[in-house]
């Protein structure tokens, strides 16, 4: 037996479930709109944002560049690059809304834009206004641009240690 409590939850995501849930978030959108253009949250932004650009037909596509994680760490946002206005008529998108500090910081840039987001945890959720699928707060997201195919010990010799 393991211990579920030892075990950090994860919650991997296949390049094809992204695309999937991606499009499933256009699908919401399309209702929502019309859209002037999309504004990416960089990174983890920048593939959601090229599936739904394609699905709705929008063109325009600018980015927000921040930094909030360092490795698996949710430091300060720190803005890399900002868009300038109001937000009106912009959809942002991002690949998830966490505990909603990169949200609250794009939300105060762009009051007036519609934050979508594939994946969204309760901490952050009321930050989307639209999103796919929640997860829970201690899930940890393992999207396919940070992850690769490894083996890995069975979980009770992983249990056992060295």
């Amino acid at each position: 037996m393991t211990d579920d409590a030892a075990q950090p939850k994860t919650f991997p995501v296949s390049w094809d479930q992204l695309h999937r849930d991606s499009k499933a978030l256009a699908w919401r959108l399309m209702e929502a709109g019309p859209w002037r253009g999309i504004v990416a949250i960089t990174r983890g932004g920048l593939v959601p944002a090229a599936i739904v650009a394609r699905e709705l037909e929008l063109r325009l596509i600018d980015t927000f560049c921040v930094v909030s994680y360092d490795d698996r760490q949710i430091g300060d946002v720190q803005v890399l690059k900002d868009v300038k206005g109001s937000g009106k008529g912009w959809l942002i998108i991002d690949d998830l809304v966490d505990t909603g500090q990169t949200a609250k910081v794009v939300r105060e840039r762009l009051p007036e834009a519609h934050l979508a987001t594939v994946y969204a945890k309760p901490a952050g959720r009321p930050l989307a206004d639209t999103f796919v699928t929640e997860v829970s707060q201690d899930t940890w997201i393992l999207f396919p641009w940070d992850t690769e195919l490894r083996s890995v010990p069975p979980l009770a010799r992983a249990k056992a240690g060295p």
